[in-house]
């Protein structure tokens, strides 16, 4: 064993000591999604880890979603574009320990490139860094807050059509109440609904969302 794998293991210890942090090995998440295979597999399903680490589940879910954009947009390079983007605003995560969520923002974006061709300087891996940003956040999901004790906030991505997107933040703590009663951690909101944005944002092009991560 050579010293830097040495140093990994006594740190990945002292991880699990003082976190519980453990890791669940590749074929028994790719089991545990074959059972939502559904869900797991289509664009729009808003899919939300926890406790998402560097993004053991988080980046099968995606790839699984990148192979229905391809069936079903791969015809037309727009849509195609289009529609990953938008699969990428539909995955979130909550990691405690700050590495984590860094490498699994890093995870995802590699995998968002990797599938467009493109690299870490064009205008759409930009977006997508924007985008995991605001997806990937550093917190407590027992408490659903932020390092500093602010409460989670995650934004709610729709893909309007002719590139055109919308955000809206909502609390988390205010999704978990809906939740449990709507069923989904988003849904649609009515006039008279209690659960109302904490921001909304105009509508976006990809390079306006580029914009936020320059």
């Amino acid at each position: 064993m050579t010293l830097s794998e040495a140093q990994r293991l006594v740190k990945s210890k002292q991880r699990v000591a003082d976190h519980g942090e453990v890791f669940t090995p590749g074929w028994m998440v790719e089991d545990m999604l074959d059972l939502v295979k559904h869900e797991s597999e289509r664009i729009d399903s808003r899919v939300l880890e926890p406790a998402c680490g560097s993004g053991n589940f988080l980046v099968p879910v995606l790839a699984r979603k990148l192979v229905t954009v391809q069936l079903r947009h791969g015809k037309s390079e727009f849509e195609k574009r289009h529609y990953a983007l938008f699969a990428l605003m539909c995955t979130y995560g909550i990691e405690l320990l700050s590495d984590n969520a860094g490498e699994c923002r890093h995870n995802l974006a590699e995998v968002f490139n990797t599938f467009l061709g493109i690299d870490d300087n064009d205008e759409w891996a930009q977006a997508a860094r924007a985008v995991l940003e605001v997806n990937i956040v550093q917190g407590d999901a027992l408490t659903m807050t932020v390092p500093s004790g602010r409460p989670i906030t995650f934004p709610e991505w729709g893909y309007i059509g002719k590139g055109k997107f919308q955000r809206r933040d909502f609390r988390y703590d205010d999704l978990t109440q809906r939740a449990s009663y709507e069923g989904t951690l988003f849904g649609e909101l009515d006039d008279d609904d209690l659960f109302v944005p904490a921001q909304t944002y105009p509508m976006m092009t990809v390079r306006q969302i580029a914009e936020a991560a320059q």
